[in-house]
């Protein structure tokens, strides 16, 4: 079957042209949401894909991402105004002591593709003010990320702040220097190696993979 060229503009990353061929599929009238759920988030799964395969790679991950969010800048104000049903919200920081966000910028992009609200806090941030961020939002999951040996202990305090307060909320984690068994160890609820895993995880740990 052909795929339509909103779908096919995200896969092959069509920045210039992914604008005005939403307008035009709404012009028709086509109802924004099943404009996202069938063209748009589609498109990008493929495009996770073609990256896990390694047709594809960080590049053309970024650039076609990067096309979704344009295009997704288009329909959002519909959406709203046609009552868009509750996001799922979650917080992305770097830890504190860190001050690399580049894997974590790709991540809150790729979750926003995907509906997700993104509360991003940025790098070299504390665990009281991640906490807090977390009550404030009412965020079921928080995003953390550490790209130095010296930083990602700081992961665990975060943790420990959370069972401390008593909050139910899951924690995923990811970076350069992290892996599955140090996640384990300080009592995440998940590891992501890369921003296609870490989507798919933020889903399970959330029960949208059911969902969907």
């Amino acid at each position: 079957m052909p795929v339509s060229p909103v779908h096919d503009a995200i896969v092959k990353g069509l920045k210039e042209k992914i604008g005005g061929l939403i307008r035009k599929e709404l012009d028709t009238g086509r109802d924004p949401f099943k404009l996202v759920d069938e063209e748009m988030i589609p498109a990008i799964t493929v495009v996770g894909g073609k990256y896990e395969r390694k047709e594809y790679f960080l590049p053309q991950l970024l650039l076609s991402a990067e096309t979704m969010q344009l295009g997704f800048e288009v329909v959002k104000p519909l959406l709203e105004k046609e009552g868009e049903s509750a996001k799922t919200t979650v917080v992305m920081a770097t830890v504190e002591g860190d001050i690399h966000d580049i894997g974590k910028n790709i991540v809150c992009l790729m979750l926003r593709n995907y509906g997700f609200e993104v509360v991003d806090l940025g790098k070299d941030v504390p665990a009281k003010t991640i906490v807090d961020a977390i009550q404030e939002h009412g965020a079921p999951l928080v995003g953390l990320s550490a790209l130095m040996t010296t930083t990602m202990t700081r992961m665990e305090d975060t943790i420990s702040l959370l069972a401390e307060r008593n909050i139910n909320c899951k924690v995923m984690v990811g970076g350069a220097v992290v892996t599955e068994d140090f996640a384990r160890r300080i009592g995440a609820d998940g590891y992501s190696g890369d921003a296609v895993e870490a989507v798919k995880l933020a889903q399970r740990l959330c029960g949208l993979d059911r969902a969907r």
